[in-house]
């Protein structure tokens, strides 16, 4: 009985050491969250961003960019549930029909122009996938182009 204060003080001395750390554990347990979107449209939430989208073709820079500049990520998961029956539409942007994109031309060129790289001298077709996206370019007829002695890419000339 001599020892009974002894494990009351003790019981509480320890129960309040752990009513502290359960107050703690909320603050380091919302540490940030990594917010992604990956390149086939699915929505990424976690802890890093390391293996964030394995399985769905990575992450897209681009469209997490996009999301974290101004568009709330909550927003396609709320879309997907609140239509459960019709399959989530892809994130603006984020389509797999690449050959589709590939031969539209870009913005800022006319039917039958071409993208000429002016640091490499090289000349891309509407269908190529450097068409219009190099950093330093610009369009012109493929004529003008074979003029200022750029050569067309991988040797291959435009159709007509």
């Amino acid at each position: 009985m001599k020892f009974a204060p002894l494990f009351v003080a003790a019981a509480v001395v320890c129960s309040g050491a752990a009513w502290a750390q359960g107050a703690a554990a909320p603050a380091t347990t919302g540490a940030a969250t990594v917010h992604a979107v990956c390149k086939d449209g699915t929505p990424f939430e976690g802890a890093k961003m390391s293996g964030a989208c394995r399985g769905h073709g990575g992450v897209d820079k681009k469209a997490t960019a996009a999301a974290a500049g101004g568009a709330a990520p909550a927003a396609p998961v709320a879309a997907a549930s609140a239509a459960p029956a019709a399959p989530a539409a892809p994130a603006k942007g984020l389509t797999k029909t690449a050959p589709a994109t590939a031969s539209m031309p870009a913005a800022g060129a006319a039917p039958g122009q071409v993208w000429a790289n002016d640091s490499t001298k090289v000349y891309h077709c509407a269908g190529d996938k450097f068409f219009g996206k190099t950093k330093k370019g610009e369009y012109l007829s493929e004529a003008d182009a074979k003029a200022k002695g750029f050569h067309a890419s991988h040797g291959k000339a435009c159709g007509a």
